[in-house]
């Protein structure tokens, strides 16, 4: 039963697949590449602190872009303009800079739980 589901979870998020998938796909592109975003940019480091450490991980210059990318973005926005189309046809929005970091990182804090280790970082109050 397990293997039927995942199977049908898989058919339902590939794009190459699934048609409903496709659209989705191809409407997200056009919006980031409208302001010249990655899909990775929209990943928040204070929402999950796994991202936070991933992003700590990664080389000055890749994190140094997301930084300018956004900021771009954000002053697109404030603007109410998009990238110009000739800059919009150089975008790539779904090439992805943080997902193998992403999924180490993941990876290291599921086996320090599994060995019932303390987690690294833990989110305190102030």
């Amino acid at each position: 039963m397990s293997s039927m589901m995942s199977v049908l979870s898989n058919w339902l998020v590939n794009p190459r697949r699934n048609p409903l998938a496709r659209l989705h796909m191809h409407a997200v592109s056009s919006r980031l590449r409208k302001y010249g975003l990655r899909y990775d940019d929209l990943y928040d480091p204070y929402f999950d602190l796994d991202i936070k450490e991933a992003l700590g991980r990664l080389p000055k210059e890749v994190v140094d872009a997301r930084v300018q990318r956004l900021k771009r973005a954000m002053d697109l926005s404030m603007k109410h303009q998009y990238l110009p189309e000739d800059l919009q046809a150089a975008q790539t929005p779904f090439r992805g800079y943080l997902s193998d970091m992403l999924a180490l990182v993941k990876k290291e804090s599921a086996e320090r739980e599994a060995l019932g280790a303390l987690p690294l970082y833990q989110r305190t109050i102030p």
